[in-house]
C-alpha cells in the first residue's frame, strides 16, 4: 500500500507492535515483580517491627518486674530495719511503767555489763532454746567487742543501755554525766551495729536506781533522762550472780527460786561479765526452770514499740 508517497509494510507494523507489546509487558512484569519485593520488603519490616515490639514489651515487662521485685524487696528490708530500731511512745512509756503487772506468766531475761568473753556462750544458747533477751551493755566494752553487739541485734536480741563505764564517782558525778555516759553508750551501739538512728531509750542505772550514796543525783537523772526520752528499768528477779563472785549453779537456780516466787510478770537480772561465767554454765537450767513455772519469754522490744 502506497499513501503520500510512503510504501508501509503491514508485516513490519504488526512485528513493532509485537514488540512494543511485549517490551510493555516486560516492563509491567518488571514493575510487578518491583512492587512485590516491596511489599515483601514492607510486609518483612513491619514483622520485624513487630517482633522487635513484642521483644521490648517483654524486656520492658521483665525489667519492670524485676524492678517491682527490688522495690517490694527494699520496702520489706526497710520494714525490718525500721522494726529493729525502738520507738518510744505513749503505748511504749505505759507499758514500762507497768512491766511487772501482768495475767500472763511472762519472763524478760537481761544481762547486764557486756559485751566480754562470757556473751558468746549466752548468745549460743539463746539460740539454740528461741529466746530473745535484753542486753544492758557497757560503752566502753561495746568499744572493745563491737562484733558481739552486731550478733546480739541481728540474732534479735534488744540492745539497752548501762552507761559507758561504770565507774560509780564518774556517772553520778552529775545528772549530765549520767546523760552523757548514756549518749556516749549509744553512740557506741550505733557504730557497732552500723545504725546510726539506733536509740534504745531504755537505761538501767548502774547499781540500780533506788537507794545508795547517789540516790539524789539518780533521782535528778532519771527525770533528765525522761526529759530526753529515755526511760529506766529496774529488775524484780535475780540469779545472784550480782551479789557475790563466789557462784555455783544451785545457787543461781536457788535465787531464781526464791525472787520469781508469786510473781507473774518478771524482770531477771544477770550478769554477762567475765567474772560470771557460771551464770553461762547455769543459764539452760534457769531457763528449763522457768518454763517449767510456766513463764514464757520475752524482750523489751515488745515494751518499746
Amino acid at each position: 500500500m502506497v499513501r503520500d508517497g510512503q510504501d508501509y509494510d503491514i508485516y513490519e507494523m504488526q512485528t513493532k507492535y509485537e514488540k512494543k507489546k511485549k517490551n510493555n509487558k516486560k516492563i509491567l512484569l518488571i514493575l510487578v515483580i518491583i512492587a512485590l519485593f516491596l511489599i515483601i520488603f514492607v510486609i518483612a519490616n513491619i514483622l520485624k517491627t513487630i517482633n522487635s515490639y513484642k521483644v521490648y514489651k517483654s524486656y520492658q515487662e521483665e525489667y519492670l518486674s524485676l524492678k517491682e521485685a527490688e522495690i517490694k524487696k527494699q520496702e520489706e528490708l526497710e520494714k525490718k530495719r525500721q522494726e529493729k530500731l525502738p520507738k518510744l511512745t505513749d503505748e511504749g512509756k505505759n507499758n514500762l511503767k507497768n512491766i511487772y503487772n501482768s495475767s500472763e506468766k511472762r519472763a524478760f531475761l537481761t544481762f547486764d555489763d557486756g559485751p566480754s568473753s562470757v556473751t558468746p556462750r549466752i548468745l549460743d544458747i539463746l539460740k539454740q532454746e528461741n529466746i530473745k533477751a535484753t542486753f544492758f551493755v557497757l560503752g566502753s566494752n561495746v568499744k572493745k567487742k563491737p562484733e558481739l553487739v552486731k550478733r546480739m541485734y541481728d540474732e534479735g536480741h534488744f540492745i539497752a543501755n548501762h552507761g559507758y563505764s561504770h565507774v560509780y564517782s564518774s556517772i553520778y558525778s552529775s545528772p549530765q554525766a549520767v546523760l552523757d555516759e548514756y549518749n556516749s553508750c549509744n553512740s557506741e551501739v550505733q557504730k557497732a551495729i552500723g545504725e546510726s538512728e539506733y536509740n534504745s531509750h531504755l537505761f538501767r542505772f548502774p547499781g540500780g536506781l533506788a537507794g545508795g550514796p547517789y540516790a539524789e543525783i539518780k533521782k535528778q537523772a532519771n527525770d533528765l533522762l525522761m526529759q530526753n526520752n529515755v526511760l529506766h528499768v529496774d529488775w524484780n528477779a535475780l540469779n545472784g550472780d550480782g551479789e557475790t563472785n563466789d557462784l555455783n549453779i544451785d545457787f543461781e537456780i536457788q535465787r531464781i527460786n526464791e525472787t520469781t516466787e508469786n510473781k507473774n510478770s518478771i524482770v531477771v537480772l544477770m550478769h554477762d561479765s567475765p567474772l560470771k561465767s557460771i551464770t553461762a554454765d547455769a543459764l539452760p537450767q534457769i531457763i528449763a526452770n522457768l518454763r517449767d513455772k510456766g513463764y514464757v519469754f520475752k524482750n523489751f522490744y515488745e515494751i518499746i514499740k
